[in-house]
């Protein structure tokens, strides 16, 4: 894998905590304006631009994102971020409920990507990418890092740790309690880190996949205006974030359906009996039906509930819960882990024969549902605007490896990292 340092466009110290903001896909579009409204140095209002707009307003208008790029500039031209004048890697730490994952921010090649080195497990969707090429554009710059996986290096490991005996760039708690930490990498150990990279035969894409198709879309049209050799270019790289293995933590993406397909909830129930072993959840010592949201304590509840294991998943509908396994005689005989991931076999075994969901990742009647709101917001849903919830077990980051070296794609929304990389403290202009 080809890495290089950069020169970031990162914020003032004093800045970094107003101006760092989640990325602009984890909440919509209402709860972006929220937080900016409480907050306009936000970086969501160049991530999600059409916050700076009126209600209803085209989010894919020009303006929009030539408003982006404005806002940008003015961060910058007032003296909120400031570009490094020396170009280098960097470490962002972050820690979450005393677990700590320390990453190494650099531009990793184009090349790499199109070339396989760095490997996918999830298709794009077109308008997806055309969204983030036109961002990138109006912005003239990569303002979200790619979060990259690698298997462990001891040797990067022991970089870090001395790059963080210096003084941290940035050091704040966000609203959610996560840490963030930044620092400089001193240069001596630039050589290091550009030897233990290059021997890396492939790194995994865990966040960020129309982000980084965007990156190459572009680098593939300028390379073609331009005649412009590979790597000669800012354009030719893409910021990242790359993490080891031994530190990263999947979380589950439930789901949630807006009908049942014309079944009624007993019908429904029926063919879940009919494909899965299905146990109803006691209900509590007074009668009432198990709940999260409701529980003395939602978070046991939530550990009590959470499927963990392979072929498991649970069901909410009609207002009680109940567990689901797959039958070992109808377990599928996959040579390969795609077939098998709950994600999968819930998809092959139900959403599709049963609630006619046959794409869901364009299936308006479906929702995804991140892991780090928990089983309770499956139930909020259901008394919202769905009628049915499915609590997945995690997938495991040797699933998603196993998944991306044969090639092959997980279903749509099978991964949930957390803690989420902040967008606004590093940025790649090109």
């Amino acid at each position: 894998m080809q890495i290089k340092p950069f020169a970031a466009l990162r914020p003032v110290e004093e800045r970094a905590q107003a101006i760092a903001a989640l990325p602009y896909d984890v909440q919509s579009t209402e709860e972006a304006r929220q937080i900016v409204a409480d907050n306009p140095l936000s970086f969501l209002i160049i991530d999600e631009p059409v916050v700076n707009f009126p209600e209803g307003s085209d989010p894919y208008a020009f303006r929009v994102y030539q408003k982006a790029g404005d806002l940008l500039g003015a961060l910058e031209s007032f003296g909120l971020m400031r570009q490094d004048e020396q170009e280098q890697y960097y470490v962002y730490e972050l820690t979450m409920n005393g677990r700590v994952q320390t990453g190494l921010v650099g531009c990793v090649a184009i090349d790499d990507y199109l070339n396989g080195v760095v490997k996918e497990h999830e298709s794009t969707r077109v308008d997806k990418e055309i969204d983030r090429i036109n961002h990138i554009r109006g912005c003239k710059a990569q303002t979200g890092p790619i979060f990259l996986a690698y298997h462990h290096d001891d040797e990067l490991a022991a970089v870090y740790a001395r790059a963080k005996q210096g003084e941290p760039l940035f050091d704040f708690v966000a609203d959610d309690g996560v840490r963030h930490r930044g620092f400089s990498i001193a240069l001596e150990d630039s050589a290091i880190v550009e030897a233990r990279c290059s021997g890396m035969e492939r790194v995994y894409i865990a966040d960020g996949h129309h982000r980084v198709a965007a990156a190459s879309e572009i680098c593939k049209a300028m390379r073609k205006a331009t005649n412009s050799e590979p790597g000669s270019r800012e354009r030719d790289w893409f910021l990242a974030v790359l993490f080891s293995d031994s530190e990263l933590e999947i979380l589950p993406y439930d789901r949630v359906v807006r009908d049942l397909n014309g079944l009624s909830e007993e019908e429904f129930l029926d063919e879940l009996r009919t494909r899965f072993e299905v146990e109803p959840v006691p209900d509590l010592p007074d009668g009432t039906p198990f709940s999260v949201l409701n529980a003395e304590d939602p978070e046991e509840a939530d550990r009590f509930l959470r499927p963990t294991e392979v072929g498991v998943f649970a069901t909410f509908v009609g207002g009680r819960w109940y567990r689901c396994r797959v039958r070992m005689s109808d377990m599928p005989d996959y040579s390969h882990v795609t077939g098998r991931l709950e994600v999968s076999l819930l998809q092959r075994m139900l959403f599709q024969p049963v609630l006619g969901i046959a794409d869901p990742r364009r299936s308006p009647r479906i929702d995804f549902v991140g892991g780090i709101r928990g089983i309770a917001e499956l139930e909020r849903r259901c008394q919202k605007d769905c009628v049915a919830a499915f609590a997945l077990s995690p997938t495991r980051i040797v699933e998603l490896f196993a998944v991306a070296d044969a090639g092959r794609l997980m279903p749509p929304k099978s991964t949930w990292f957390e803690p989420k990389l902040r967008s606004g403290l590093f940025i790649h202009k090109i």
